[in-house]
């Protein structure tokens, strides 16, 4: 789906992006480049769950999907915000709703002032989006890609090639502009994603899971040239993702749980929630977890109810203030019983245990 079909054909971008910017300053009574107000959505059931009937009335009722409930938050222009959660957690309903794909059932959405439930237009100017499905002709060149982009958004001429030369080069990609894009890598074909929606000179890009499907190495590059293209142009970013190096790298997060906002801070503020130190214990076999978890919670007491011993997927989680000092205990008395025991700081994923009580990855 092209967003470029609001855009009134043959418009200079540079002409609407100033004219919008304008019109927003009158608008804008709040810095939020977003802001959500008690954002919820619900979606029907699928088609194979049985019609329920109401005993006394004898009507047929649906029980709706809850996939948000009652989301608020703002993200502040020129920060990279971070929307991080499992499968399921209703990060990816959000970036519909903000991409404009999707009408929420309550609460209201508003993007440099514009209202998205009746300005979606106005809205749709402001927004470059990269889904996670690829979007790109791969029987075209890199430079022919952003060409075709560009002819939708009224660009054309030397200033469309002149934008299309200097993102390329930017992407570090200049070199390979007229390649057909079937030849590139996954992290190559990403970075021509992130080009093509930056062409039209957005001011909120939205991406969704960026990293998918890329190798650690690029995953680690696409996220530096995104930082990069970020502070050089301005433009906020929001984007999803459940990988946790991703996450470590924006200026502030939203963590999500079962469609309900959980915390939003800085990822050192996030940690610095949690505090002290976890230890993580693998037991030499994982069939006696829970097991080695009542060894250590009747011996090694007592607990804190944040303290408290836990069991995930097999392993032991602990939380300590004392945490070295603690871990030789641990391993004195179970050198036996154990295949690793480590002691670190809390990382986003031991936030997302001690906020939610679930793995990020359950």
């Amino acid at each position: 789906m092209s967003f470029a079909a609001s855009m009134p054909s043959g418009i200079p971008l540079d002409s609407v992006n100033s004219s919008a910017a304008v019109s927003c300053s009158s608008q804008i009574d709040s810095p939020a480049a977003v802001s959500i107000r008690g954002l919820t959505h619900a979606y029907p059931p699928p088609r194979r769950q049985k019609t329920r009937f109401d005993e006394v009335s004898g009507a047929a009722t649906t029980t709706l999907l809850d996939a948000l409930v009652d989301v608020n938050f703002e993200i502040r222009p020129g920060e990279v915000f971070g929307l991080l959660g499992p499968n399921g957690s209703g990060k990816t309903t959000l970036f519909r709703v903000l991409a404009t794909l999707l009408r929420p059932s309550q609460g209201s959405v508003s993007i440099f002032g514009y209202d998205l439930a009746t300005q979606a237009q106005l809205v749709r100017r402001q927004l470059g989006i990269v889904f996670q499905m690829p979007s790109l002709d791969i029987k075209l060149s890199a430079e022919e890609n952003l060409a075709c982009q560009g002819y939708l958004y009224g660009l054309s001429g030397r200033n469309l090639r002149r934008r299309i030369s200097s993102l390329l080069m930017e992407f570090e990609l200049g070199d390979r502009c007229s390649e057909y894009i079937e030849r590139f890598s996954g992290g190559m074909r990403r970075r021509v994603e992130l080009a093509k929606a930056l062409l039209h000179q957005p001011r909120l890009l939205l991406l969704d899971e960026p990293a998918t499907g890329l190798d650690p190495g690029a995953r680690l590059d696409l996220i530096d040239q995104l930082q990069r293209m970020q502070r050089k142009l301005g433009v906020t970013v929001a984007l999803t993702t459940h990988h946790l190096e991703d996450a470590d790298r924006c200026d502030r997060l939203a963590i999500m749980c079962k469609g309900k906002l959980v915390a939003v801070d800085t990822p050192a503020g996030l940690k610095a929630r949690v505090g002290g130190n976890i230890i993580t214990i693998q037991p030499a076999q994982s069939s006696r977890s829970d097991e080695i978890c009542k060894l250590i919670t009747e011996q090694f007491g007592p607990w804190s109810a944040a303290s408290m011993p836990t069991v995930h997927h097999g392993k032991i989680y602990i939380h300590r203030d004392d945490g070295p000092a603690f871990v030789a205990s641990l391993g004195m008395r179970l050198s036996q019983d154990v295949a690793m025991i480590s002691v670190g700081k809390p990382t986003l994923e031991d936030v997302f245990l001690h906020l939610t009580g679930h793995t990020l990855w359950n």
